[in-house]
């Protein structure tokens, strides 16, 4: 990566990480034999799924505490080829912010451990009216003190 696609603040935590390894399948790849851009977005999903699900800050962790997080930006820059059968590695890190969204960056490396893609994504909160939340709705606000508090 040339630069961070997210500055930390002075006072934020260290940021928070995840893996997921998977092979790329034949769905997933274009007439030129290489994984079509479009599913780079999903392969995103992969690693921010399994981040979620070990902090508990899930899509159904926060639907159950009438929090909607739907994507507001996905942005990827393509590095290198995705090839049918690779296996994969996608890295997603979660990175502070004292307002109502969710920061996440990603890395994705091909079976040589080369990065592949990198890019981000930023998720906007919503309550179950689909209106936008203000400041971090009281879920997500005690998640991050317990962030910020090395508690995690």
């Amino acid at each position: 990566m040339k630069k961070p696609y997210f500055k930390p603040a002075k006072d934020d935590p260290p940021p928070l990480r995840r893996k997921v390894s998977r092979n790329i399948r034949f769905e997933e790849v274009d007439m030129l034999q290489i994984a079509w851009h479009g599913h780079y977005a999903s392969f995103f999903e992969d690693a921010r799924i399994q981040l979620g699900s070990a902090y508990r800050i899930g899509y159904l962790d926060f639907y159950a505490h009438g929090i909607l997080a739907p994507i507001k930006t996905v942005y990827v820059d393509y590095i290198q080829p995705l090839r049918f059968m690779e296996k994969i590695t996608i890295e997603v890190i979660l990175h502070y912010s004292p307002a109502a969204r969710i920061n996440s960056e990603y890395i994705i490396r091909n079976p040589k451990g080369a990065v592949a893609a990198t890019g981000f994504t930023v998720q906007m909160m919503l309550n179950k009216e689909f209106k936008l939340y203000l400041t971090q709705p009281n879920y997500y606000k005690d998640f991050c003190h317990r962030w910020k508090a090395g508690e995690l």
